[in-house]
């Protein structure tokens, strides 16, 4: 399910994305990171189903824990992402990163610690290390029967065995399955960009739970669609999601500059127009696969990273924010049409169309080019 692709992307539909993007212009351009989904859909109108797991591995499926060195920055804390508290003091993660939604959080992170345990069974059966999976969640129970806690133990696992590089999914898979986006229907997107530093190539790369945004708000590109694409919406009044955002990098950066990266989250899904609604959690870290070592418990007193200067981080920045804006319309461009369950229910939540899209945006240009 990985790579299952049916719907045009934003560059493919002709949308002018700035940048220079990865292979796949995905998350899983920066090496070693791996993605995997559980995606539970079950139409049973008493209790449907349309939620899942989406895994991320930043270092794969390496069977020796090493850290990642990590960041994070709650724009709007309306929402949940475990370990922060260890990665704002130890600036550091190791295992995987987890998003499900609001009401899978505790049997999530309970597979994942269950996966670590397994699978650095030597490190955690000779040494006593402690399991701290970052888990994050969005919630998806406008779509979602989300108080039957469909997510199980299993589907967890999955997801984490089911990971891999290369093209990935988006839209209705994962964790974002039932999630919903400038009330057009959302859920997960990706995209990456390639740098260069003195000579040196480095890649960023980010992946979004969009479920965040009012139709109103919804600018692509400068352009203010939103309010152009007024038809079914689902929310009239009140945001009732929030969004999740994953930044990685193969550039080597210290903790402080990846909370920094973090921080810029909040500018990407700005470009798109949301202000960060009060009942939104839009949560986000940023990690770096760079200054690979061991775990701190397993090493001397001494420790050597190196890292780039402060001072050449602006266009960092800038890949982070044009890789959100354009991960969060490539999520609700990959999405599919999904009924409501409640509040309201017996609606659809439409997926946006590609190509209308495009159109709104490309004449938007035109006419202010020519002015």
């Amino acid at each position: 399910m990985n790579t299952q692709k049916t719907k045009l992307r934003g560059r493919e539909l002709g949308l002018p994305f700035p940048g220079v993007t990865g292979p796949n212009n995905a998350i899983t351009d920066v090496v070693g990171v791996e993605v995997g989904y559980t995606t539970l859909i079950d139409d049973n109108p008493q209790s449907p189903a349309r939620t899942g797991v989406t895994a991320i591995l930043p270092r794969g499926k390496d069977s020796t824990p090493r850290p990642v060195w990590a960041g994070t920055f709650a724009l709007n804390g309306n929402g949940e992402m475990t370990g922060t508290h260890w990665i704002q003091d130890g600036g550091y993660f190791v295992g995987p990163m987890m998003i499900t939604n609001s009401h899978g959080v505790g049997i999530t992170h309970h597979a994942a610690t269950k996966w670590m345990i397994r699978h650095y069974g030597e490190s955690w059966n000779n040494h006593h290390l402690w399991a701290m999976p970052v888990v994050a969640e969005t919630y998806d129970g406008v779509l979602n029967d989300i108080n039957a806690q469909h997510v199980t133990e299993a589907d967890a696992l999955a997801a984490l065995e089911s990971a891999s590089g290369g093209n990935i999914a988006e839209g209705n898979v994962g964790g974002g399955t039932g999630m919903i986006a400038y009330d057009f229907k959302g859920g997960t997107g990706t995209a990456s960009r390639v740098i260069e530093i003195d000579g040196e190539r480095y890649t960023v790369g980010v992946l979004v739970q969009a479920n965040h945004g009012l139709r109103p708000w919804l600018n692509v590109l400068g352009a203010p669609v939103g309010k152009a694409m007024p038809d079914n919406r689902i929310h009239d009044v009140h945001e009732q999601g929030s969004i999740i955002v994953v930044v990685a990098t193969d550039a080597p950066m210290l903790p402080h500059q990846l909370r920094r990266m973090a921080k810029r989250a909040a500018i990407g899904i700005g470009r798109n127009g949301s202000p960060g609604g009060n009942n939104s959690g839009d949560i986000f870290m940023a990690f770096s696969t760079a200054n690979e070592q061991d775990l701190p418990q397993l090493s001397g007193a001494m420790r050597h990273m190196t890292c780039l200067n402060d001072e050449v981080f602006d266009d960092f920045y800038m890949a982070a924010v044009e890789g959100i804006e354009e991960a969060v319309i490539n999520a609700m461009l990959a999405a599919e049409d999904t009924p409501t369950f409640k509040q309201p229910a017996g609606k659809v939540c439409e997926a946006i169309n590609g190509e209308a899209l495009a159109a709104l945006v490309n004449r938007y240009h035109d006419r202010h080019q020519s002015a």
